[in-house]
């Protein structure tokens, strides 16, 4: 027999059903013998109080019906002990239930067999899991709302102020000549560029983190896609006083993606690359096979990014240094457009920074051979 099936409720009853029933039988037998033995006597000259007891309960009741009572109330206690470790299992399933019903999701029956009573209880202690779970994201889902409309209202606040305060000055005749006068139509403009980019970028991630971006995957070869778009930052370079350097990349990296859209997610992460890494003078760009991943890790050399800020890296509107992001430009998404649009291509991204230098390292799964056999390079 299934040994699943034996450790059953069900046959758990049975089993005390017939326990109680053998051992009621026992003292049933036991109790008549000496019954039959104290009836059997003749004369008793040192009669003792329980054989008259004994006699005057058949006598006035019956040996029958005093038989069966007795095997009633045997059968009952018997069975009450037998079942008592099922039932105490069940009333502890009850409470529990009941907690969980008021609310104290993290409370957790404790499971002892493995019969339906246990799975009832695993399952309790899942569901109320999962609801403590689901809760928790409710609330985290509430928390992250209000951080990015109190993130979006104060970096929208601070541009727009500017703006209207230089506008004000214009409109109020508040300037000495023309060459004032345009001085504050360049700067209001300079925070309209701001306040536009800052709005594409929440736009772009809102998109990429909501998964309403729709993808169409084609095999794309890593290599030339990079070196490409190294080249139309040769500019901006330039203008920081910088070069760029290939490391490795002889052999062809092919993975599934999006050109259109993946190009985003590195433009940031070079932009992210220059703009902190001036003093370093150089990016380097370094491609590498590992363990049946693509990698590309984009370096620079400069100021460190401390270690407590590292796990927080990509969380929108989360700056390192508040001061010197807005001062060169930066509006704290990024980083976190970069990493959304890297997860939505199925791969990973990581930062790494000690020594003066800062690694952001990004993995793909490579493209199946059968697919990019007759791919033409990006």
């Amino acid at each position: 027999m299934n040994s699943k099936l034996i450790h059953t409720v069900r046959w758990k009853f049975i089993y005390a059903f017939l326990l109680s029933g053998v051992l009621t039988a026992a003292i049933l037998y036991g109790g008549g013998k000496v019954v039959q033995s104290i009836l059997a006597a003749q004369t008793y000259p040192n009669y003792s109080i329980p054989a008259r007891a004994v006699r005057w309960l058949i006598n006035h009741i019956g040996s029958v019906p005093l038989m069966i009572l007795i095997g009633v109330l045997a059968f009952v206690l018997f069975f009450f002990l037998f079942t008592r470790r099922v039932m105490l299992v069940l009333d502890e399933i009850t409470a529990g239930i009941q907690e969980v019903a008021k609310g104290e999701l993290a409370h957790r029956i404790e499971v002892k067999t493995s019969d339906e009573f246990g799975v009832v209880a695993s399952s309790i202690n899942q569901m109320a899991e999962q609801l403590q779970q689901s809760l928790q994201e409710e609330r985290n889902a509430v928390a992250a709302k209000n951080d990015l409309i109190t993130g979006i209202s104060h970096d929208l606040r601070t541009p727009l102020t500017s703006i209207l305060g230089f506008l004000e000055y214009i409109e109020k005749d508040r300037y000495q000549d023309e060459i004032e006068m345009r001085y504050y139509v360049s700067i209001a403009y300079e925070k309209s560029l701001t306040l536009r980019k800052l709005i594409d970028d929440l736009f772009e991630y809102t998109r990429v983190s909501g998964g309403s971006l729709p993808l169409s995957l084609t095999p794309l070869n890593l290599n030339p896609f990079l070196m490409q778009l190294a080249e139309e930052f040769a500019p901006m370079l330039e203008e920081a006083g910088m070069t760029y350097k290939f490391i490795g990349g002889q052999e062809p990296l092919w993975i599934m993606a999006a050109p259109g859209e993946l190009v985003r997610a590195y433009e940031n992460l070079f932009s992210n690359a220059i703009r902190y890494g001036a003093q370093g003078k150089v990016v380097e760009i370094a491609l590498s096979l590992d363990q049946g991943e693509a990698v590309v890790r984009i370096s620079n050399y400069g100021e460190p990014i401390p270690a407590q800020d590292l796990p927080r890296l990509f969380e929108r509107f989360y700056r390192v240094d508040k001061s010197r992001s807005r001062d060169t430009g930066g509006t704290g998404l990024g980083l976190a457009i970069a990493k959304s649009m890297i997860e939505l291509h199925h791969g990973s991204i990581a930062a790494y920074s000690e020594n003066g230098r800062t690694d952001f390292v990004t993995r793909f799964p490579l493209a199946p051979a059968s697919v990019h056999h007759d791919a033409e390079e990006w």
